[in-house]
């Protein structure tokens, strides 16, 4: 009886979040549009609006259009019900986001703040934050949390970032950081965030890889709506597969890794630090920037190619570089069209969506997720 009774929980659980995900994910809908699309009574749709109404979650927005008989009433999830903060913190910046329970971005401010571990540095994050929630005139009880995007190997299992060679920590517990914070905290590895924002708004369930090309080289298997982390949190690493045996040395202490080839620093380090002010020059056609980018793509495109080969689906463009990649696209896809020996077309890489802020939306994003996933 007591098993049959959890099943019945699991069951009504189950709908009602189905539910409410296909409210979030149409602008208007009905109870009627519900049931016929979903699959479930009428009655069951019904009690569950019901129940999404009385939780704030969903709003009631009038009467729809006649369609032959009783109007129905349209329903609207109540996307600013509650809000999540995404944090994405980077060796010189950190970012702030705002976005609701639909995934929208609200707001965003990028601040220049080199990291330090120290205390002082932690709370002065803590004081931007409020500052950006007060400059939005946000209600604090209905944040939900701080998505927290960190360059590194992030452990869920240890609960600890265990190292970041960009700032130069290791064995940081969360508790540490969560403790400077006045919501709860949720950690995300910057390449692992970018690729959440980019599968959130899919509606495809097929996996895809997300390589990120910031002042690191990282990446993320993204399948079925979820991050695929690896045994000790470390798939996607791809910064470090080697390109050329025995190539110059990179951080790690290997030679030849991608990362030494295909960092946002490579090309940023030829304009003064500035990504922007190459791809400027590269857009007036000056030969040595045209020259870098040709080699940078060659390089770039004997990884795509490998990850094409193990993985076998669509690769995602992001990080700094992926800001930039789209208007140069069919470049890369010409020149892994020339390595890949199954298909002679490169369309399987595209450019990212989320060009600015990636990360510290899909750590916001995480945060929304975890919600959702308890309605």
């Amino acid at each position: 009886m007591e098993k049959q009774k959890t099943t019945n929980m699991a069951i009504k659980k189950n709908n009602r979040n189905r539910i409410y995900r296909y409210i979030r994910k149409v602008e208007v809908t009905s109870n009627p549009d519900i049931s016929y699309d979903l699959k479930i009574s009428l009655p069951t749709v019904t009690q569950n609006t019901k129940e999404l109404i009385e939780k704030g979650l969903v709003r009631e927005t009038g009467k729809l259009k006649s369609t032959g008989g009783k109007r129905a009433v349209g329903l609207a999830a109540a996307a600013d019900f509650k809000l999540a903060v995404g944090l994405d913190i980077t060796r010189n910046h950190i970012s702030l986001v705002l976005a609701d329970l639909t995934g929208r971005l609200l707001k965003s401010c990028r601040i220049f703040r080199p990291f330090e571990h120290q205390e002082s540095y932690y709370k002065k994050v803590n004081e931007l934050l409020e500052q950006f929630l007060d400059e939005h005139k946000v209600v604090r009880d209905r944040i939900l949390g701080i998505g927290i995007s960190l360059p590194g190997i992030v452990n869920l299992k240890k609960e600890e970032i265990s190292y970041s060679h960009v700032l130069k920590v290791e064995a940081v517990p969360f508790s540490y950081l969560s403790a400077f914070f006045s919501y709860p905290c949720y950690y995300l590895n910057d390449a692992n965030a970018g690729a959440y924002a980019e599968g959130f708004f899919l509606d495809s369930m097929e996996r895809f890889f997300y390589l990120s090309l910031s002042s690191t080289v990282g990446g993320a298997v993204y399948e079925a709506s979820e991050l695929v982390q690896g045994k000790e949190y470390r798939c996607g690493e791809v910064g470090h597969m080697t390109i050329v045996p025995d190539g110059p040395a990179c951080y790690c202490g290997k030679k030849g890794c991608l990362d030494v080839y295909c960092s946002s620093v490579k090309l940023s380090k030829m304009a003064d630090g500035s990504l922007a002010q190459f791809f400027e020059r590269l857009e007036r056609g000056e030969p040595e920037f045209v020259s870098a980018w040709d080699t940078y793509t060659t390089y770039l495109a004997v990884a795509l190619d490998n990850i094409r080969m193990v993985l076998d689906c669509d690769i995602v463009i992001g990080g700094y570089v992926g800001g930039y990649i789209g208007r140069y696209i069919e470049d890369v896809h010409r020149k892994v069209a020339e390595r890949n020996i199954f298909e002679k077309r490169g369309s399987f890489v595209r450019p990212c969506v989320f060009r600015y802020e990636a990360a510290a939306l899909g750590a916001a994003l995480s945060v929304i997720e975890a919600y959702v996933d308890q309605v």
